[in-house]
């Protein structure tokens, strides 16, 4: 990669790596301290194992695979920056904003049909922590999908150079979003 469009720290790590890395430490906490007081509530009560029953257990499983190939299309999009093949890094990163896509159609399509059988936020506490960590986890989604399009335009537009490193650091975040439902995914519906 062309290093002359970074700013390296003292370390020799470009700044814009640091920056997303102290980024996703703080989006750790969130996550961290939503999955922690789940947890503890969780133990203190009952109910949870029935509430968790009604989750559509297929499309959480979908979601899950849907995810884990994005990763895999992330991946090879930074394999094509490496390779300087930019029709292909547009090709993985359209595959990416896809996947990603698809995966917040099938939470829309979970949401509407937990909420039609009146599994609201309202519902209980099993449900609150349900919608609000799974909002949380799809606006993440939704913010990796808006950057991997406009990353994805640059690309095919050939205007990415010399940034292409971005591409990386968009991988950093997409790779933690989909850590993230790793964690999400046995918390709410293998329980």
């Amino acid at each position: 990669m062309d290093s002359r469009a970074q700013t390296l720290t003292s370390t020799g790590i470009p700044t814009g790596k640091v920056g997303v890395w102290w980024f996703l430490a703080s989006e750790i906490t969130v996550f961290g301290g939503l999955i922690a007081s789940y947890i503890v509530v969780r133990l203190g009560s009952s109910g949870w194992s029935e509430a968790a029953a009604h989750l559509n257990f297929s499309l959480g499983l979908a979601n899950t695979f849907v995810l884990l190939t994005s990763s895999l299309t992330m991946v090879l999009a930074f394999a094509a920056v490496e390779d300087k093949d930019p029709k292909r890094l547009g090709t993985y990163l359209g595959l990416t904003v896809l996947l990603g896509l698809a995966f917040l159609i099938i939470k829309a399509f979970e949401y509407t049909g937990e909420i039609a059988a009146g599994f609201t936020p309202a519902a209980g506490i099993f449900w609150s922590f349900y919608y609000g960590m799974t909002g949380l986890h799809a606006l993440h989604v939704l913010a990796g999908v808006i950057t991997n399009v406009i990353l994805s335009i640059a690309a095919i537009g050939k205007v990415l150079r010399p940034n292409e490193h971005r591409v990386e650091l968009a991988g950093l975040y997409w790779h933690f979003v989909d850590i993230v439902w790793i964690f999400l995914f046995p918390l709410l519906y293998l329980t």
